[in-house]
């Protein structure tokens, strides 16, 4: 039975959601495989002794903390040495973790210090005849690549929203702490700044509601914030809407941006590029608001309205 890891991503010292995600996958996947065991790797400074029982609550049965003062701040050289050696040490087979910025930094650092093959933006993952498989776009999205990986050691990283976190409670992690420091390191990071100014990330939000060029110049966004709050969403915006210096880059969706898997992802007068599309394309549903029929958005919306933003929204608004 395949023993699998999941990385804890945490933002002084809050469980990023990913998080209980991978452990809902790590779950699945651990049952399918005949109950395999369940571990969760933390990596920073501080005490992190109360994780213990929320990441038990979502299936971790052991729970180990490698802590030292140089971790305080990310580091991909030294998170990546102290991961290798945790999966080595542990003996685990998969390694899981989200396909944020962190991921994808750590992830294939981890993976050449292991010499094992990385699967990265994964949207499905399961057991298959004795295979690890899974399915990630390629391509920019226009297509899905379903591949086996049959090496020793497995690492995956899984695209936020694409698994449901459902606790499912374990009785008691084992809680270890371990003092690891990851020596000298070429590199020191000296700070890190949220460029999000405390808003919900569209990465990690349920709903997720985004404006384009149609909305004509960054005065009118308001309609997309007033939209965004009744809904409880996140903005988002395409990357001409940030080339012109209307919205922030930490909001850009695509390609070029954040990839995002909501519930339900509402563009507002976006057209569709391909390099749009591969950043949202997996959302659960889409609602498009467009004047243009033609718009390529409305080929993959669930639900699409033709029509004017500036009439639409206003009235969506005060129905909500």
């Amino acid at each position: 039975m395949p023993r699998i890891l999941v990385f804890v991503e945490q933002r002084d010292q809050e469980i990023k959601k990913i998080t209980f995600e991978n452990l809902s996958l790590a779950r699945m996947l651990s049952e399918t495989a005949g109950n395999s065991e369940i571990l969760a790797v933390v990596i920073g400074k501080g005490d992190f002794s109360a994780m213990a029982d929320q990441l038990g609550h979502y299936g971790a049965g052991k729970f180990f903390v490698y802590t030292d003062e140089s971790l305080k701040l990310y580091n991909g050289q030294g998170y990546a040495k102290i991961l290798a050696e945790a999966v080595t040490e542990h003996k685990a087979d998969i390694v899981l973790m989200g396909a944020t910025a962190m991921g994808k930094d750590l992830a294939p650092r981890a993976g050449a210090r292991l010499n094992c093959p990385v699967a990265t933006d994964c949207i499905s993952v399961k057991w298959t005849d004795g295979d690890l498989e899974i399915i990630r776009p390629m391509y920019a999205g226009k297509v899905r690549a379903t591949i086996r990986l049959k090496s020793d050691i497995k690492i995956v990283t899984v695209r936020p929203n694409v698994v449901v976190a459902q606790e499912k409670p374990v009785g008691d992690t084992d809680y270890t702490a371990v003092d690891a420091a990851p020596g000298d390191l070429n590199n020191k990071t000296v700070e890190i700044t949220s460029g999000t100014s405390g808003k919900l990330d569209v990465t990690e939000a349920d709903i997720v509601v985004s404006g384009g060029r149609g909305l004509k110049g960054p005065e009118n966004f308001h309609l997309i914030e007033s939209l965004a709050k009744k809904l409880g969403a996140a903005q988002g915006a395409s990357r001409a809407v940030v080339d012109a210096g209307w919205r922030p880059y930490s909001e850009q969706v695509g390609q070029t941006g954040k990839t995002v898997s909501p519930s339900l992802y509402i563009a507002v007068g976006i057209s569709g590029a391909i390099q749009h599309l591969a950043g949202m394309s997996s959302s659960k549903y889409i609602v498009a608001i467009n004047k243009d029929p033609e718009a390529p958005i409305f080929k993959i919306a669930d639900y699409g309205i033709v029509g004017d933003a500036f009439e639409i929204l206003p009235k969506l608004i005060e129905s909500l």
